[in-house]
């Protein structure tokens, strides 16, 4: 993922009590550099200037410190969703468009925590927290898709699960889309925002003016 060169990640460097969010601003800053699967302990630890041995006071494993950066992702991403949702406010469609755009907005920002979030490949039965907080962020996405599913007639109206299964695929197949930021990318004459809103659209007025 690298839209941009922003980094969130700046490196605050390490003091006494603060090592756990030492390590974990490591790890994201090896994230972005290397990747989901390209880092070891023993490099975070460096990155964080303490001992190889001092991540295992708040670390079981890599996996741990990985599921941890994770789930703190999965929450900022959920707070931003949220805020982005309003209630649904003025109405549900505009809403859920919000909704997309902080999305993307998310994936282009915190390309580290995006990869750490959706590429990691941690078994969520392993790491109940991570689990949790992803499935906070989905139900934000469901809720905006009930919410508009309730405004078209009800012989209209797939499951709201599948919906939002649906309208989150396309979200993250269009951040993906855009994540490569070098020459391999293949060029799309569309933002990426205005490709969710069209699928979004087109999917939704599908819906209301196909067959029952």
């Amino acid at each position: 993922m690298a839209w941009d060169s922003e980094d969130p990640s700046k490196k605050r460097g390490y003091h006494h009590g603060n090592l756990r969010e030492a390590l974990i601003d490591a790890a994201l800053r090896l994230i972005g550099e290397k990747g989901p699967g390209g880092f070891t302990v023993a490099e975070a630890a460096r990155a964080a200037g303490v001992s190889p041995a001092a991540p295992y006071r708040h670390f079981r494993d890599r996996d741990e410190l990985l599921a941890d950066v994770a789930k703190r992702g999965f929450e900022d991403f959920t707070a931003r969703l949220q805020a982005a949702w309003q209630n649904g406010q003025p109405n549900p469609r505009d809403a859920l468009m919000r909704v997309g755009h902080a999305y993307l907005a998310f994936a282009r920002h915190q390309p580290a925590a995006y990869s750490a979030m959706f590429e990691s490949g941690l078994p969520m039965a392993s790491h109940p927290g991570l689990h949790a907080a992803g499935e906070a962020a989905f139900a934000i996405l469901r809720e905006g898709c009930e919410a508009v599913l309730a405004t078209l007639p009800a012989e209209r109206r797939p499951p709201a699960l599948m919906v939002a299964l649906h309208v989150w695929s396309m979200s993250h197949g269009v951040a993906s889309l855009f994540a490569r930021g070098d020459a391999a990318r293949r060029p799309v004459p569309m933002s990426p925002e205005d490709l969710l809103e069209a699928g979004v659209l087109v999917y939704f007025d599908g819906l209301r003016s196909g067959p029952a």
